[in-house]
């Protein structure tokens, strides 16, 4: 199984960076991509497309803060820089809209439901390949659906954020299915697990694979 599970698609070589906090060269879609602005200040760069020399840093908490806090972005950028105080804090809740966003397009292209029951219809009927839950929603009733076979699974946005992404006040259950989005929304999710859900917690709940 993949790094967050298979999705049913065929993932195109990624180009890999190294990690100026830990010293690891990774993909490039497990890093965050940071430039410095016209002004000296350090800001990511989620898509990459930024103008500027690229410096990146694995999208891990730890790696993030080591990185703001120890003067790294200015050693790598070999000029004096500004980091925001509240970057790591920025990195995520940008993770988080990104996410949001991607189901949402995903929902608009028929390719995502929420709901108990809508999800268990997609689950039993396999057409779904991504179960996602909401890390504030019930436990119980969570444990009631099963990650795909050689699926993935996300548990770590909120109801209010997962609400967002299908126009509803909150929501607990969704599924994605095999479209276009789906490896995507496994990659964002997976960087933004890497700010929320520290190394010693485990994905509570049924077969949940949360890799």
């Amino acid at each position: 199984m993949g790094r967050a599970g298979r999705t049913g698609e065929q993932r195109a070589p990624s180009p890999e960076r190294k990690c100026i906090a830990t010293g690891e060269v990774l993909p490039t879609h497990a890093l965050i991509r940071f430039v410095v602005s016209p002004e000296g200040e350090v800001a990511p760069d989620l898509l990459g497309k930024l103008p500027g020399r690229g410096i990146w840093v694995s999208a891990q908490r730890p790696a993030l803060t080591r990185a703001a806090k120890k003067g790294l972005f200015a050693r790598a950028a070999k000029q004096p820089v500004k980091v925001p105080d509240d970057l790591v804090d920025r990195v995520e809740t940008m993770l988080a809209r990104r996410v949001v966003n991607l189901i949402s397009l995903a929902r608009k292209g028929g390719e995502a439901v929420s709901g108990y029951e809508k999800v268990k219809d997609w689950l039993g009927k396999e057409q779904a390949v991504i179960l996602i839950q909401a890390s504030d929603g019930s436990e119980r009733g969570k444990s009631k659906l099963s990650t795909p076979k050689w699926g993935s699974f996300i548990g770590w946005l909120t109801a209010d954020e997962l609400g967002l992404a299908f126009g509803r006040q909150t929501v607990i259950h969704a599924a994605l299915g095999a479209g276009g989005l789906a490896s995507r929304v496994v990659d964002e999710a997976a960087r933004l697990k890497g700010l929320r859900v520290s190394n010693d917690t485990k994905a509570t709940g049924k077969d949940r694979r949360a890799t």
